[in-house]
């Protein structure tokens, strides 16, 4: 009798309805009491009411931050409506300061570092650059088969991306002015074993490229130019100068 009246308090402290909370005499009745207590207790359910997020409170100096930044982002239409009405914007330090009116750079200069390669060989590839407009430079590196056209090809990029972004250059008219390669600060030397117990001195060299970048004429500028050059070369026959060019123009006899 006192088991029971101890499984009743149990059930009872569970949380079960009243009608569950019933003194069971067979043990069939007592499993099926404590199954449908234990149904009624969901400790997963504690724990997600327990840790929910919570509305947060509004915090008065927040919401006062908030309309100021609010405020100061408003366009001149919007402010001046506001000064109509009676609420006077502030001033940031920002709108209060001189506008200060950045000059357009004319050239950007950009090299790579030091690496090891005969100032020689650096060379060829720097004429092979020279002159061209950044993006067919940028092709005629990714297609060389020389080793160190990787390298240049990505400082070329990079000076690009830096003069268009640094300095507000035109991307679509920048041209590689100059280029040329020094030699590297320290040049290692290494002994070369020879004949007959002697030695020589190897010398394993390191350079550098630097390119000018200055806007200049495209490429379809120069190419109309070109034309137009081709053209004022042009003999014709006739009277009035033709602006067709002659193709495989045919003996004046054919017999």
């Amino acid at each position: 009798m006192q088991s029971v009246a101890r499984q009743v308090r149990c059930v009872g402290h569970l949380g079960t309805p009243a009608q569950f909370r019933v003194a069971a005499t067979s043990p069939r009745i007592q499993w099926q009491c404590q199954r449908r207590a234990a149904s009624y207790y969901n400790p997963l359910q504690w724990i997600q009411e327990k840790f929910a997020p919570k509305a947060r409170k509004a915090d008065p100096v927040e919401k006062k931050r908030g309309e100021q930044e609010k405020q100061s982002q408003q366009s001149v239409f919007e402010a001046a409506v506001s000064h109509e009405k009676g609420g006077r914007p502030k001033t940031t330090s920002a709108e209060s300061a001189p506008t200060v009116i950045k000059k357009k750079a004319t050239e950007h200069k950009y090299s790579t570092a030091n690496f090891k390669i005969s100032h020689r060989k650096l060379n060829m590839i720097g004429r092979q650059i020279s002159g061209k407009p950044i993006d067919h430079a940028i092709v005629q590196m990714q297609f060389s088969e020389k080793r160190a056209t990787s390298r240049i090809k990505s400082m070329l990029a990079t000076a690009k991306l830096h003069a268009t972004a640094y300095k507000n250059m035109d991307p679509s008219k920048l041209i590689v002015s100059e280029a040329w390669v020094t030699k590297g600060p320290k040049q290692l030397k290494r002994l070369e074993p020879r004949g007959r117990g002697k030695f020589g001195i190897r010398v394993h060299p390191d350079s550098r490229m630097h390119v000018i970048l200055r806007e200049g004429k495209t490429f379809e500028q120069l190419k109309k130019e070109q034309r137009e050059r081709r053209l004022r070369r042009i003999v014709s026959a006739g009277l009035v100068r033709e602006d067709v060019p002659l193709r495989n123009p045919a003996r004046t006899w054919q017999w």
